[in-house]
């Protein structure tokens, strides 16, 4: 039964006020938190600043904005980034930020001066960390000088008066998480070799620093070719802490008197993927207590670890993803979400449980009974085993679907493959689910937060599980009477346009995809792509050119004549992670094909879109696609596309 004021529309055909206007008003993309005292900073993208991204501090009372245009506070150090800024407190007071433009370490001053640090030339830099003693930072750095190789990653240490750089560690392909002693006088870090990721294999090393600021032999405290180690930390007493999976999931230890020990094992995740530098996940209050977070059974916990009694408390709030975990002087701090609440810098008070949001992703708002909330739903897949998934239903109060009809399906599929998707209020979700499509957004084979064996389900299998995922999780919700299966839509970007393009061509079941900077063509990707995911697909598909077949089969480019179902492709044309020719080739192909197809590039966007005005017109382009194929009218206006081979009787408008 609908309410009498209830309009009868076409599921995709209601009118919402999340619109994409709403989407990009105000919006910020946050990145990491770091405690300085008493104040909080954290980075923020403004998509309305053409993506510029913004270091903010918060004194208690009010949020201030720390550095001003042309500043961009952003690494591209593994192009990911990550680990860009940096306050402290200790021996002089100023804040370290790397800018996005020139890649130079800038220095902020007491009163309130920029000056450059590092001299600039092909060289990025993350992770910075400030070594009191001998007045330096000491940072993770890329050396790009050397035109026709891949990049050089070192530890440095970078002199502060002279600028000078000493190279303090090199050898290995990657190097992060640099972490020195509450002393001074030893230095922790990471490093890994190809063809490993981080969450494959690491290890931890630490060495003595020597009365010139050089290190003495480094010692291996734990990991290896199959052991992936997360975030090193020293507690107050000087004794090192670490995240491990050497059990098969992310728990954390103690490196105490040449031992190391467990601390409260669990089957649930402590660490999470490293796909960016500066990423925390725990931190130290007083009397033997680790304040962390954990994933368990997808979403995240806040807790309280008593390392002398070995008991774990729970921190009661609402937020079922947490990341960026920071802990100061009887509080804490993170990036969190909740499934009606948006991405926030949150503030806990450890004493207390309250916590205030200092500042939300968003100011968009809208009325609660226009909110989809998710259903976490685990599916049967594959070879007898389950995924899992975020299933939100259809909700606009003011419009219900005709009886006879039941409503479309997006599929989402996240990035990475290695990553993982959140309950996070998400307007752009709800911008579909409120216009009277179905989503459900799938943590499929691969995924992080479920334990090692499931994130390596995928190796060896990319193109393969997860599709078969992407396809059981629509058929589960189609056997369950949720959603029409002649039309089912896939869709995702980087990774998970691949599985789109996938899908798409290799299986015979969606009826129309999006792709957002996907990956049409491995062996292209196999030889043109940047340093950190150059040999990840040695995992992922197999050795290449040794697996070269395989990389042709695996594919979509090579069999777009399976393909049948229309595609619409969006890339950035400054994308060095997936380059523009991977969506030119595939948009070549299917249009040759005569399937429906459009494309849209976007001259100024890398991996990711930044800019305001292209993430309101890719989605309000994807809208107006689905409308054609699958044969409703938007309620928006919306600036048509230009669709390729679109039959006359669907019409561009």
């Amino acid at each position: 039964m609908t309410n009498i004021d209830t309009k009868i529309a076409a599921f995709g055909a209601w009118k919402s006020p999340i619109d994409s206007n709403l989407i990009v008003a105000d919006s910020v993309r946050l990145g990491q938190a770091r405690i300085c005292g008493n104040d909080v900073y954290w980075t923020e993208g403004r998509p309305k600043e053409e993506g510029r991204d913004v270091l903010v501090r918060h004194d208690g009372a009010r949020c201030t904005e720390v550095t001003t245009a042309p500043y961009s506070v952003r690494t591209r150090a593994n192009e990911y980034g990550g680990g860009s800024f940096l306050a402290t407190q200790e021996g002089v007071s100023a804040l370290f930020f790397c800018n996005n433009e020139d890649q130079r370490i800038y220095r902020i001053g007491a009163a309130g001066a920029v000056q450059a640090v590092t001299a600039g030339g092909a060289l990025r830099y993350a992770d910075a960390i400030f070594d009191g003693k001998r007045t330096r930072l000491i940072a993770v750095r890329e050396d790009h000088r050397i035109q026709g190789r891949e990049a050089i990653n070192t530890l440095v240490g970078i002199d502060l008066a002279t600028s000078e750089e000493t190279v303090l560690q090199s050898g290995h392909d990657f190097y992060s998480s640099p972490r020195l002693s509450p002393d001074g006088s030893q230095l922790a870090w990471l490093s890994w070799d190809h063809p490993n990721m981080p969450w494959d294999g690491t290890e931890l090393w630490a060495a003595p620093i020597e009365a010139g600021g050089e290190l003495s032999p480094p010692q291996r405290i734990a990991g290896g070719a199959d052991e992936s180690i997360f975030q090193p930390e020293w507690s107050a007493a000087g004794e090192l802490h670490f995240v491990s999976d050497r059990t098969g999931w992310w728990n954390l230890y103690r490196h105490r008197d040449g031992e190391t020990q467990a601390l409260h094992p669990m089957n649930a995740e402590f660490g999470q993927a490293q796909w960016i530098f500066g990423m925390s996940t725990y931190g130290f209050d007083q009397h033997d207590r680790i304040v962390c977070t954990y994933t368990l059974n997808g979403r995240a916990q806040l807790a309280i670890l008593d390392t002398q009694e070995d008991c774990i408390e729970t921190v009661a709030t609402p937020f079922q993803a947490i990341s960026s975990l920071r802990v100061g002087d009887g509080f804490a701090v993170f990036v969190g979400g909740a499934p009606t609440i948006a991405e926030s810098v949150v503030r806990v008070d450890l004493h207390s449980g309250q916590y205030r949001v200092l500042r939300s992703s968003t100011n968009a708002s809208a009325p609660l009974d226009y909110l989809s909330i998710p259903e976490a739903i685990e599916f049967p897949t594959e070879r007898g085993l389950s995924a899992y998934a975020f299933f939100y239903r259809p909700r606009n109060p003011a419009f219900a679907g005709p009886d006879d009809t039941r409503t479309p399906l997006l599929v989402l599929n996240h990035g990475g493959p290695t990553a993982m998707t959140t309950a996070t209020l998400s307007m752009a979700i709800q911008f579909w689910t409120s216009r009277g499509f179905a989503v459900v957004d799938i943590n499929y084979g691969g995924s992080s937060g479920f334990g090692r064996a499931y994130r390596r389900r995928l190796n060896g299998q990319w193109g393969v599980v997860d599709v078969e995922d992407a396809v059981n999780a629509g058929r589960y919700l189609i056997e369950r009477g949720e959603v029409d299966a002649d039309k089912i839509a896939i869709r995702g970007s980087s990774a998970g346009g691949y599985t789109t393009l996938c899908a798409l061509t290799f299986r015979r079941f969606f009826k129309a995809g999006a792709s957002y900077y996907g990956i049409g063509d491995l062996t292209l990707l196999a030889g043109d792509t940047h340093k950190f995911e150059s040999r990840y697909l040695d995992s992922m598909v197999g050795p290449y050119p040794a697996r070269k077949q395989l990389y042709f089969d695996r594919s979509p480019i090579n069999f777009t004549d399976r393909l049948e179902s229309p595609l619409i492709l969006f890339q950035g044309l400054k994308d060095k992670v997936v380059p523009p020719n991977q969506a030119q080739a595939m948009y070549d192909a299917v249009k040759a094909k005569g399937i429906p197809v459009a494309y849209l590039t976007f001259e100024q966007e890398q991996h990711g879109f930044r800019r305001a005005e292209n993430i309101k017109r890719a989605l309000d382009a994807e809208l107006y696609f689905y409308a054609k194929v699958f044969g409703f009218v938007q309620a928006d206006d919306i600036e048509p596309i230009d669709i390729d081979n679109l039959p006359a009787s669907q019409g561009q408008r």
